[in-house]
C-alpha cells in the first residue's frame, strides 16, 4: 500500500530532518501500510503530539491524511457548485410624498356630482367641496384636475369657475393648465374684468414660465369679444418675453392691427412671424406649398 499526500509541499525539508533523525527512507516507509508518508501531518504528529487521522478509500492504494482529504473535497464542491451572488435590490429614497393616482377617477366623479348637485351659490359650493376633502390626508389634486377636464368637456362654465377658484383659494392647483380652463371659463360666461385681473396676475408672478397656449388663450380672448387695444397689449408682452405665435394668433394680430388702421404694423407681423410655406395633400400626397402665392 503507498501512503501519499498532496498538501503542505513546503515542510519537505522538515520531514527530510525528522527522517534523517529517525533513520528512516521513503522506501521504507512504502513498506510499511500503516505508516503515512504525509511529510507535514508525520512530522507534526511526530515531533510536536499532533493527532492526524488516516483514511483509506475503498481499494485505493493511497492512504490519505484528513486535511487533504478535506481539501479534495471542498475543491471537488467548488467546482461542482456555482456560487451565486445576490445583489442587494436598489432602494430609492424620496424626500417627497408621491402622491397616489389610484381610484382618482372615481373620486374626480364624485367631485363633479357634488358640485352639479348643490345650488349655484359660492358658500353652497365652497361648503361641498370643503366637505369633500374634509377626510383626506392630503389635497387630492389628481382628483381636481380630472374634475375640472370633465366638467370642461361638458362646458360647464359657472362650474368650472368655481372649482378652479376654490383649488386657488387652497393654494392647489396653480398650473398653466388650470389657469388655461379658467381663462376660457371666462371667456365663455364674458366676465372679461376677471379675465384681466387673472391675467395681470399671471404675468407678475409667472413671467418666465407662461407658456405659448397662454398667451394664445389671452389673444383669443379679447379677440372674441372685439378689444383690439388690450389684444395689442398682449402681444407686446409676448415679444417682449420673445414668445413666437403660432399661426392662428399671428392671424388675429394681423387683424386687430388691420382694424385700427394700421397697415404697415400688420404687413411687418405678416412678414416676422407669418408662415412661408404651408402643406397640402395633392392626388395623395403631401405637397408643400406658398403660403401666399399671390402676393407677388
Amino acid at each position: 500500500m503507498m501512503i501519499s499526500c498532496t498538501k503542505n509541499r513546503g515542510f519537505d525539508w522538515l520531514s527530510a530532518v525528522w527522517l534523517n533523525q529517525a533513520g528512516m527512507t521513503e522506501a521504507t516507509l512504502c513498506s510499511r501500510p500503516s505508516i503515512s508518508t504525509c511529510r507535514a501531518s508525520l512530522c507534526l504528529q511526530k515531533a510536536y503530539g499532533f493527532p492526524v487521522t488516516r483514511i483509506q478509500i475503498g481499494n485505493s492504494p493511497h492512504v490519505w491524511c484528513s486535511c487533504c482529504l478535506n481539501d479534495q473535497s471542498s475543491l471537488a464542491r467548488g467546482v461542482g457548485e456555482k456560487k451565486v451572488i445576490k445583489k442587494p435590490g436598489k432602494r430609492e429614497h424620496h424626500l417627497w410624498k408621491k402622491r397616489d393616482a389610484a381610484g382618482s377617477g372615481q373620486k374626480a366623479l364624485n367631485l363633479v356630482r357634488i358640485v352639479s348637485e348643490v345650488p349655484n351659490e359660492k358658500e353652497a359650493v365652497y361648503g361641498a367641496l370643503d366637505k369633500w376633502i374634509a377626510w383626506e390626508l392630503e389635497f387630492p389634486l389628481i382628483a381636481a384636475a380630472k374634475a375640472l377636464r370633465i366638467l370642461t368637456k361638458r362646458s360647464q362654465w359657472v362650474r368650472v369657475i368655481q372649482v378652479a377658484k376654490w383649488m386657488l383659494s387652497k393654494g392647489q392647483g396653480a398650473t398653466m393648465a388650470t389657469y388655461d380652463a379658467l381663462l376660457l371659463a371666462f371667456d365663455k360666461e364674458r366676465r372679461i374684468d376677471e379675465a384681466g385681473s387673472l391675467w395681470n396676475m399671471i404675468l407678475s408672478t409667472q413671467t418666465r414660465s407662461i407658456s405659448k397656449r397662454l398667451f394664445s388663450r389671452m389673444i383669443s380672448l379679447y379677440d372674441h369679444h372685439d378689444m383690439q387695444e388690450n389684444l395689442i397689449q398682449v402681444f407686446a408682452d409676448m415679444e417682449e418675453l420673445a414668445v413666437k405665435p403660432d399661426e392662428d394668433t399671428v392671424r388675429r394680430i394681423a387683424r386687430a392691427f388691420q382694424k385700427l388702421g394700421q397697415e404697415d404694423k400688420k404687413e411687418l407681423v405678416l412678414k416676422r412671424y407669418g408662415c412661408k410655406w404651408k402643406y397640402i395633400h395633392f392626388k395623395g400626397e403631401r405637397v408643400r406649398v406658398s403660403a401666399n402665392p399671390f402676393d407677388e
